[in-house]
C-alpha cells in the first residue's frame, strides 16, 4: 500500500499555505492530520468550516463524542488529540477513560456517549432504548442532528488517519 507522508507548507496549494500559517499562529503547529487533508486544494478549508460550525453541543459534549467515536473507530491519532483537548475542557483522566468506554457518571453525558458509540458501531442505526434515554435526559431533535453531524465529522478524521497512518503529533499518544 502507498505510504502517506505529511505534506509541508511548500507542498500544498497557496490557500492551504495561508491556513497552515493561521494554524501555526493559533496552535503553534499544524497537526499532521490537518496537513494531510491539505493534499486536497479545497479539503482543508471545507473541513475546518464544517468542524468549526455552530452546534447545540457544548465543547465538553463535543469532546466526549469525539473521544468515544475515535475509540469505537480505533483511531489512535484522534484518541490522542481528544484526550488532550478533553483535559483542556475540564475532564479528569478517570472521566476520559469512562468516556472511551462509552459511559459517564453524569446521566446526561452518559446518554450522549452511549448513543454516540452505538450510532458509530451500527453505522447510523441505534438502539431505540438509547435514543429514548437521550431524549429523556433533555436532549432535543436539534441535539440529535448535531450529534450525528459530530459523529460524521469525527468518523471522517478517524477514517483518514486509519488509512494514511500519518504520525501522531499530540502528547499522550504513547499512553493510549
Amino acid at each position: 500500500m502507498k505510504k502517506f507522508t505529511v505534506p509541508t507548507r511548500d507542498e500544498v496549494a497557496p490557500a492551504n499555505q495561508a491556513i497552515f500559517d493561521n494554524l501555526t499562529k493559533a496552535l503553534g503547529f499544524v497537526p499532521n492530520l490537518y496537513a494531510t487533508i491539505a493534499y486536497s486544494d479545497n479539503g482543508l478549508s471545507r473541513y475546518l468550516a464544517y468542524q468549526n460550525a455552530k452546534t447545540t453541543l457544548s465543547n465538553k459534549e463535543k469532546e466526549a463524542v469525539n473521544l468515544v467515536v475515535s475509540q469505537v473507530n480505533n483511531c489512535i491519532y484522534c484518541q490522542s488529540a481528544h484526550t488532550v483537548i478533553g483535559k483542556m475542557n475540564g475532564f479528569t483522566d478517570e472521566q476520559l477513560l469512562d468516556i472511551r468506554n462509552a459511559k459517564s457518571e453524569a446521566p446526561k453525558l452518559n446518554a450522549l456517549v452511549k448513543l454516540a458509540a452505538d450510532i458509530t458501531k451500527n453505522r447510523g442505526n441505534a438502539d431505540a432504548v438509547l435514543v429514548d434515554d437521550f431524549y429523556a435526559q433533555g436532549y432535543t431533535n436539534e441535539n440529535l442532528v448535531d450529534l450525528i453531524l459530530q459523529v460524521s465529522d469525527k468518523t471522517a478524521m478517524n477514517y483518514l488517519h486509519n488509512l494514511t497512518k500519518v504520525p501522531v503529533d499530540f502528547p499522550l499518544a504513547a499512553a493510549l
